[in-house]
């Protein structure tokens, strides 16, 4: 217990630290540029608590829960056992990692539905739009996305390929996918793929990249660990603009037919 208390402490500094050049650049900027007194001084006292409480529980549950689980499971599907093939020269053949590749996606599609930062996203498209953007079409598009993307990802880890040549080809799909695709959603769509990098999906897939690339043989976890991030940027991104572009085809169909 009191070393539970210990780290939590240390947690609460490490965000005091953290957050208050925020704090001192909004209330200086307040009182020098605007030069007026804060509105409502106690409500935001007792929310800056609230801020420094819930960051620090939120790293605790990280260090605490999260990173472990997701290193435990990286090691656990990548176990030889649990693989059931036989190394070669090089290692164990990629294809045998195929449940690594499933659990990641279910990883990547489960987070990124439940991202807070995405829902707020879906929401507000769906209330600026009048209700032309559906907000779990587009929640799930960004899932989907996300899915592919760490299942991608990962496979990238576990054959230790370079990062660069999947980051360039997918974003110049992405490229050609806006030259084409409505140019209502484009700014959405890039945006989505911001959102998906939020507090429930970042810590989780850098555990899962961090503890992949520790366990497969031949794999340096700062060289290859890292990048997964990047790939849950990227993909949401293709598969909202193919999401819009595929509505506006069905749309255009529609209308054609109804001509007809």
């Amino acid at each position: 217990m009191n070393e539970w208390l210990h780290e939590l402490g240390s947690a609460l500094l490490e965000t005091l630290r953290a957050v208050s050049p925020i704090v001192t650049m909004l209330v200086l900027f307040q009182l020098l540029a605007i030069r007026k007194p804060l509105p409502n001084p106690r409500r935001i006292v007792v929310g800056f608590v609230y801020v420094l409480l819930g960051v620090a529980l939120f790293l605790q549950g990280l260090k605490i829960a999260l990173f472990p689980v997701g290193d435990l499971m990286a090691r656990q599907l990548t176990a030889p056992e649990f693989l059931g093939a036989a190394p070669h020269d090089g290692g164990v053949h990629w294809y045998a990692y195929i449940w690594v590749y499933l659990f990641a996606a279910s990883i990547g599609f489960a987070t990124t539905l439940a991202e807070p930062a995405l829902i707020a996203v879906a929401l507000k498209a769906a209330e600026v739009s009048a209700g032309a953007i559906n907000p779990w079409g587009l929640r799930l598009a960004v899932a989907c996305g996300a899915a592919l993307g760490l299942a991608v990802g990962t496979f990238r880890i576990v054959t230790g390929t370079d990062l660069h040549f999947y980051i360039i080809a997918g974003y110049v799909v992405v490229l050609i996918q806006t030259a084409f695709a409505p140019r209502m959603i484009v700014g959405l769509a890039y945006d989505s793929g911001g959102v998906t990098t939020s507090t429930v999906t970042v810590p989780i897939v850098t555990a899962l990249g961090l503890g992949l690339a520790s366990a497969v043989p031949g794999r340096n976890p700062l060289a290859d660990g890292f990048g997964l991030i990047a790939f849950t940027c990227l993909f949401p991104i293709i598969s909202v603009l193919g999401y819009a572009q595929i509505a506006a085809w069905r749309t255009r169909r529609n209308r054609s037919g109804d001509n007809d």
